[in-house]
Formats: structure tokens, sequence, C-alpha cells
């Protein structure tokens, strides 16, 4: 079985996931109550980490995990519905030229996964329209369907993204060789050097030299 494994920001999505997250919760009708506690939180591991002394990784699933306490108690449907309020807009900034390359996967029979850290519930309500076989992202917690925050998320990044692929392919034989995959960023790199057929999408400028050097495709 050959696999096509896109990543969400940077690729899918051309903008940063978690700038619009915050912007739709700053101007919310209902929670934007909850954006001065979320920003008041987030400021110190955010002067930490431009200050190199707190680690990206760190900093990325702090500012989720806060982020989802600003909807502590809502229940599942609810949250869908707060997702869903900003798929239309994310869905303009996507990338015409990977979902092309998206649909001809699909015409190819290749099992496709998106695999993001952004939260799975948010990634199934925005890519609505859009068919991937298997989505794996950071999972929100429910306790009695309701969003429940005292565990903290296993964020799914860098190499945990990797991780969670062997995961979610066990049990099947997989032509990698021949498989492919799509990301941005230089931490994509664990799942970009799973194929034989790695795409750097707008990458940054680390991951665009590399890949020049490896004779990588890169989509611009």
């Amino acid at each position: 079985m050959r696999v096509a494994i896109f990543d969400f920001d940077g690729t899918i999505y051309a903008e940063e996931t978690f700038t619009l997250l915050m912007k739709h919760l700053k101007e919310h009708p209902t929670y934007h109550s909850s954006y001065k506690r979320f920003y008041r939180a987030i400021v110190p591991p955010y002067i930490a980490n431009k200050l190199k002394l707190y680690p990206d990784n760190k900093m990325k699933k702090r500012s989720m995990q806060l982020y989802l306490e600003a909807f502590n108690g809502l229940t599942k449907q609810e949250m869908d519905i707060y997702f869903s309020e900003i798929k239309a807009t994310m869905q303009q900034d996507f990338n015409a030229k990977v979902l092309e390359r998206l649909k001809r996967h699909q015409e190819e029979n290749i099992h496709i996964l998106l695999v993001s850290g952004a939260y799975t519930q948010f990634l199934e309500s925005v890519t609505d329209g859009l068919v991937f076989n298997q989505i794996i992202g950071t999972d929100i917690f429910y306790k009695d369907d309701k969003v429940y925050t005292k565990n903290a998320i296993n964020h799914v990044n860098g190499q945990q993204k990797t991780l969670k692929v062997y995961e979610a392919l066990d049990g099947h034989q997989i032509d990698w060789e021949n498989s492919y995959a799509y990301g941005d960023s230089f931490s994509d790199m664990p799942v970009l050097e799973l194929v034989g057929n790695p795409v750097a999408v707008r990458p940054e400028e680390k991951l665009r030299s590399l890949a020049n050097a490896r004779g990588w495709e890169v989509m611009d």
C-alpha cells in the first residue's frame, strides 16, 4: 500500500492555524471574555520562548493547553460549532496546488493521511469537503461529553508525528519508497524522510536548502 502524508499549517493551509484561532476567540461574540485570561497566561512562556529560554515544542503545547481552558465545560457539539465558524475563512487560504496533488493521489487509490499538531476535532471540521483516510492530530479530552482540561494534552509534533503515523498504519504493508509526504517546515523532516517522494511546500529556508541539496521536489 502506498501512502501520501500531508501536513496542515503552511502546507494545505497557507497560514498559521493558531494565529487564526486566537483572533477567533478574541472577536467571538460569546467567548471573547476568555481571551484576556488566555492572553495573560500565555505572555510569560511567550517571552521566555523569544529569549530562547523555553523550547518551541513546549511553547506550542502550552499554548494549546491554555487555549482549551477557555472552553472548559463546553460540549463536543458546541466545540464543533465553534470550529466550523472559521471553516469558510480558512478554506479561502488552502493551497490550490496541494489540493490538486491531494486529488491526484485519491485518483491513484493512495492511502491519504493528514498529520498535524492542531486539534483533531478542529481539523475534521475545517477540512470538511476534503477526503482523508485518516486524520491525526492533537486530541481534546472530554469527560461526560464536556471539555476537560485537567489532563495535559498529548501534542502531536516533530518525532511524535512519525510515531503516530506508524501507529495508524500498523498491520499494513507500506511501500514507503513509492509513497509521498508534504511539509513546509524543518520540523516536518521526520515524516518527510519516511518516504521516497518527499515534497517541500513553500518551505522555510532551512528546509528549502536541505530539499535542494537532496534533490527533493519543491512546490512554491
